[in-house]
């Protein structure tokens, strides 16, 4: 699970559907494999949206190993509704995961599976390639086409130590920041989200 395979992945997706050049944005690790992309493939890449992410190490900032610990201790009875099942999940994942829209949106990967409940990501892969998830691959050769770092202003995964690196391999990169927003810029302030997302891309 690295960021040159998940790229390949996409890689693959566009040539599936036809698609020979496409606006990219992703979120997170979404937003690292987009940006592995771009750099791979730039022919493929009309302009980039990274959201909340930078071309960086994130191991000093992140708490996603301890979240993935935790969606790996919950432990739910079969039978439940899932709406009863979320809310025992939620409670599971509180002493860990304190902000109540950051359960929420790790919550909509449970899902139930033949009367079990599991989680939708492979826990287990994440687990034992986390090192190269916290972390960014080398490239030497920037990306040449307009890129935008959305950040929220309350998450700390755009730093401003990161600017430099951001410059070297996107040197049309725009950086913004949504006010009040934390990691989950999209749902945390979804309207500032879009008409920033909107704002940036070319006119029809």
């Amino acid at each position: 699970m690295t960021y040159e395979v998940m790229s390949l992945d996409v890689q693959h997706l566009l040539t599936r559907l036809g698609i020979t050049k496409c606006i990219l944005l992703g979120h997170s690790m979404g937003g690292k494999t987009a940006m592995t992309l771009a750099l791979q493939r730039p022919d493929l890449v009309e302009c980039l949206i990274s959201v909340d992410i930078g071309p960086t190490s994130t191991a000093p900032v992140s708490e996603f190993s301890a979240y993935i610990s935790a969606m790996k201790s919950v432990k739910i009875p079969d039978g439940l509704p899932r709406s009863a099942a979320r809310q025992l999940a939620d409670h599971q994942l509180r002493s860990v995961v304190q902000h109540p829209q950051l359960r929420q949106f790790l919550l909509t990967n449970l899902v139930e599976v033949e009367g079990h409940y599991v989680w939708r990501v492979n826990l287990d892969a994440i687990s034992q390639h986390l090192v190269d998830i916290m972390n960014f691959p080398v490239f030497h050769k920037p990306y040449p086409g307009p890129a935008l770092f959305l950040g929220g202003s309350d998450s700390p995964y755009i730093r401003s130590q990161d600017y430099p690196e951001i410059q070297r391999l996107f040197p049309k990169a725009d950086v913004q920041y949504i006010a009040g927003a934390g990691h989950i810029v999209h749902q945390d302030k979804f309207g500032e989200f879009i008409t920033a997302v909107l704002n940036f891309l070319p006119p029809p």
